[in-house]
């Protein structure tokens, strides 16, 4: 009886060996001194904890930028951060396949939701732009046209772009920006008199009798039915 028992435990062990395999992890496993189920701990970051010092001075550090923005700039947070390059150097925009597209995202601030990849203004909060922020201003603006950097090549968003077209004119109406004036060429001649509507008047003796007042005058022709119209619609105030 044993001795079929034991051949029938052997030929299941062979077919199925994934039953055999967890009793041989149990019988390695260390026996247990205390009795009772164990009890199923939580993650430690599923708890809420204190605010540390530092985030308590970071939070302070960013509600002291919201007022005075420019000192981010010359912070030591800054520096070791970016250097002594623009916020945008080095940043890759996330888009479908290897081709960008001609426009970046509307927003990458949706509410109380950021993207995933949000642009180098949306992506530090410390980053605010201010006409008073030249700095940070400056550092979209080409030093050689003068003209405000494209977004695609910044990767800012059109929401934060918006933003910093009106901080620029702002701060060139303020005299906080330079800004430059296209050179135009003159040749000398005034184009105002070059018309004999807007021309110097001749004067009264060179005219003779018959001609009219203006040479152009008396090269237009007149629509007889034009006239007719205007005649009947003034009627009552011809004379």
């Amino acid at each position: 009886m044993a001795a079929s028992i034991t051949g029938i435990v052997r030929s299941l062990c062979r077919r199925s060996p994934l039953i055999i395999h967890p009793l041989r992890q149990h019988q390695r496993l260390p026996v247990r001194t205390h009795p009772g189920p164990q009890l199923f701990v939580l993650p430690s970051h599923s708890f809420c904890k204190a605010a540390s010092p530092q985030h308590e001075g970071a939070a302070q550090a960013a509600s002291h930028y919201k007022d005075r923005p420019w000192d981010y700039l010359d912070s030591e947070e800054y520096i070791e951060r970016y250097g002594t390059s623009p916020v945008w150097l080095g940043y890759r925009r996330n888009h479908k396949g290897g081709i960008p597209p001609q426009k970046t995202r509307k927003t990458c601030i949706r509410g109380d939701k950021i993207c995933g990849n949000p642009c180098p203004i949306c992506r530090d909060p410390n980053v605010i732009i201010h006409h008073q922020n030249v700095k940070l201003l400056q550092q979209f603006i080409s030093p050689h046209t003068g003209q405000v950097y494209d977004p695609t090549y910044t990767g800012v968003c059109v929401n934060q772009q918006k933003k910093l077209n009106e901080a620029i004119g702002r701060a060139q109406d303020h005299g906080l920006l330079p800004f430059q004036i296209p050179y135009v060429e003159f040749s000398g001649e005034d184009y105002s008199n070059s018309h004999d509507a807007v021309g110097s008047t001749p004067p009264p003796p060179s005219l003779t009798s018959g001609d009219t007042w203006y040479k152009w005058y008396g090269e237009i022709e007149l629509d007889e039915n034009e006239v007719a119209k205007v005649r009947k619609t003034y009627a009552a105030y011809l004379k």
